[in-house]
């Protein structure tokens, strides 16, 4: 091999380097990009099935025709003003049934053969839901954008009260003309895979935070009275939270009055490490000796 093909064959080997190296680098650009379309495709979804309600802001798009691009807000009936078309009532409908109805009105006209039309709700004005117990700011909280979740409704008002707020939230409603119910426990929201808990709410869903659970401690303790019921609490941790016994207290013999499912309260003797429920009342004996 003389030197001129040397050179050649050298210079084949960079650019085939190169180009590989730069497949990489596109590779790796392209792939956060995909995370993010990924991420984006439940809430897309989730703004495709709101309905559309009076007061609400939507800008309203169609492919290639910048003339017929418009972002209005809906009459009190559910009504807008559209170009080529005039007054069609969006209200009522869901994303997907909007952007159908205008697609149809617009091809129904000969205005356009195949219109491709997108809808995005901007604002949620007339929508809102009701926030009451133990939150920052308890009252209607309007739905900002569709698809708002249960913290960020909660965060608009204010958060839990950390002085009185409970764990467990409480979401009523209605969902596909059913009543629903459904309690939510806040700390599974934030544990691994926990996005499912962080449920949608809807416009006049009702959320409610009941103060936090309590226990109550009486006899031989420092500091009887109403004690917070942390998670899992054991009579143990209870009576230390209270401070522990009195010179005069004994372990033995602790007796739990406690509420069965049946309204009837029962008398219960417990060992220090079984749990506590929401109401129990722990009495301490006095020591004999």
């Amino acid at each position: 091999m003389n030197k001129n093909q040397h050179r050649r064959l050298l210079s084949a080997r960079t650019a085939v380097a190169a180009a590989c190296t730069g497949l990489a680098l596109a590779c790796a650009s392209l792939a956060p990009m995909a995370a993010q379309a990924q991420a984006a495709e439940p809430a897309k979804a989730e703004q495709d099935q709101y309905r559309i309600g009076a007061g609400d802001t939507v800008r309203i798009t169609v492919y290639q025709s910048p003339d017929l691009s418009l972002e209005t807000r809906l009459t009190e009936a559910g009504v807008i003003s559209y170009p080529l078309i005039g007054a069609i009532r969006l209200g009522g409908l869901t994303v997907n049934e909007a952007e159908a109805a205008l697609a149809n009105a617009l091809k129904k006209g000969d205005f356009i053969k195949n219109p491709q039309v997108t809808v995005m709700v901007t604002q949620v004005r007339a929508n809102q839901v009701n926030v009451l117990g133990q939150v920052g700011r308890p009252g209607r909280i309007p739905l900002d954008v569709a698809g708002m979740r249960l913290t960020d409704v909660i965060a608009l008002a204010g958060g839990i009260a950390a002085s009185a707020g409970s764990d467990t939230v409480v979401v009523t409603g209605m969902r596909n003309g059913q009543p629903f119910r459904r309690e939510v426990d806040l700390p599974r929201v934030f544990a691994p895979n926990g996005r499912n808990e962080d449920i949608v709410i809807q416009p006049g869903d009702a959320i409610w935070v009941d103060r936090y659970p309590v226990i109550y401690l009486y006899g031989e303790v420092q500091r009887p009275g109403q004690l917070r019921l942390e998670r899992g609490m054991t009579v143990m941790q209870a009576l230390a939270s209270a401070g522990g016994l009195t010179q005069r207290g004994t372990q033995r013999g602790l007796r739990v009055s406690r509420r069965g499912a049946n309204g009837q309260v029962q008398s219960l003797e417990l060992s220090l490490d079984d749990a506590l429920q929401t109401g129990d009342v722990v009495f301490v004996r006095e020591s004999l000796f």
